[in-house]
């Protein structure tokens, strides 16, 4: 009887639907029907035929109404998967190699180079990292490693972020100032989706006569519409702040950033040299954050290819470490005064002063939507101090300090 129900539920709205007027189901064929009267059994066959014939029409009305319905009205539209989704796909179904997207080999190497730098710090100080994973739910995620109150370090992060997005038509039209190939000018979308990886960190030592050091490399892409890569750059470099001046690790320093640059460019130092000691300066004080380093944004394809500029920021990022630990390992275990610590906190505050106010990096990420704000602001110190009017005592080393970061040197 349950298997009748259906049946009987589909010829009640073949009787009700307007479009199945026509069709009645008690239309019987007469002549098949009058000559299997002499027949009982006959009879019975020709009732169960009949039946079958009908629900056969009955089917075959409903099929051409729902036909009928998908040809005049508006299909149904599966969502396009987004960038991120894409991305996650091609992940599990073929992991990473050098064959895949740049995002996601970029991705990749900021990951491996995080663990590589935590594992060197972790060494220095003798004191693990706190290690937080967490993820954006417009697509992308990171892992941001904190040290606090370490042996060495007062505070350091190493940060990696990946984040996916959606440009809206202002942004496009404002970053096209840099990057024509954003879009053309006569056909600028409405919206486009962006990827950004990169990996951020920040160092404090507590001794003052170790110097904060800050890096930055981060790539950046928009997606057609199937996925594939648009208009695309690079950025990032590092930089030396000390607190007590000390050529030789100014020297040392910036060395190491001229070899790694002169292997791909001699021009690189030079231009991201200048780059780094004009974009890393306190307008209000009129001074430099720091003694510099390198400094490059919007590196595509008008500078160099795409493939030869991964190359030129992974070796400055693999570089890193090993010249870094090598000066704190000089420096953590020196005598200071407290005169001296009061003097590194108020370095620091200039320091936080630069990256509230000036730095685009930390404005860019303040304002993404879905900011994790305690990454972001991962690289200002555990302590600083502001004292009004304060001034270093004439030709004192505070003092040179403060020369040298009016007047920016050349190291190498």
């Amino acid at each position: 009887m349950a298997s009748r129900r259906p049946t009987l539920r589909l010829l009640e709205q073949c009787k009700t639907n307007p479009q199945l007027k026509t069709f009645n189901p008690s239309w019987t064929p007469r002549r098949a029907a009058s000559s299997f009267q002499s027949s009982g059994s006959a009879r019975q066959a020709f009732s169960n035929s009949r039946r079958y014939l009908t629900l056969a029409a009955a089917g075959l009305a409903v099929a051409s109404t729902l036909g009928y319905k998908m040809a005049v009205e508006e299909p149904v539209r599966c969502d396009t998967p987004s960038l991120a989704e894409r991305d996650q796909q091609t992940k599990r179904e073929k992991g990473v190699n050098d064959a895949s997207p740049m995002r996601l080999r970029m991705e990749k190497f900021v990951k491996e180079q995080q663990k590589e730098i935590v594992r060197a710090l972790e060494q220095a100080d003798g004191t693990p990292f706190r290690v937080d994973e967490w993820q954006r739910k417009e697509g992308g995620g990171g892992i941001t490693c904190v040290l606090q109150d370490g042996k060495v370090f007062e505070k350091a992060g190493v940060g990696v972020s990946v984040v996916y997005g959606t440009l809206p038509k202002p942004a496009i039209i404002k970053m096209r100032a840099n990057h024509k190939n954003l879009a053309s000018d006569d056909n600028i979308p409405d919206s486009l989706e962006f990827f950004a990886a990169g990996l951020s960190l920040i160092v404090h030592p507590k001794n003052p006569m170790a110097p904060t050091v800050h890096l930055n490399y981060r790539y950046f892409e928009t997606a057609n519409p199937d996925g594939s890569s648009g208009a695309w750059w690079f950025g990032g470099g590092s930089d030396l702040t000390p607190s007590y001046l000390f050529d030789e690790d100014a020297i040392q320093f910036h060395k190491n950033l001229k070899e790694v640059c002169d292997a791909h460019d001699k021009t690189y130092y030079p231009r991201f040299k200048k780059w780094c000691d004009e974009y890393f300066y306190n307008k209000h004080r009129g001074e430099s954050r720091g003694i510099g380093g390198i400094f490059f944004d919007d590196l595509d394809e008008t500078v160099s290819d795409k493939e030869n500029t991964f190359a030129f920021v992974q070796d400055a990022l693999k570089s890193f470490a090993p010249n870094y630990i090598s000066i704190i390992n000089k420096r953590k275990d020196m005598p200071f005064t407290e005169k001296e610590k009061e003097w590194q906190q108020i370095r620091r505050g200039k320091y936080v002063e630069f990256n509230l106010v000036h730095d685009r990096g930390t404005a860019f990420g303040l304002n993404t939507p879905g900011a994790r704000v305690e990454s972001i602001l991962m690289s200002l110190p555990l302590t600083a101090r502001w004292e009004y009017m304060y001034e270093p005592e004439p030709k004192s080393r505070e003092a040179r300090l403060v020369e040298v970061l009016k007047n920016p040197k050349e190291w190498v």
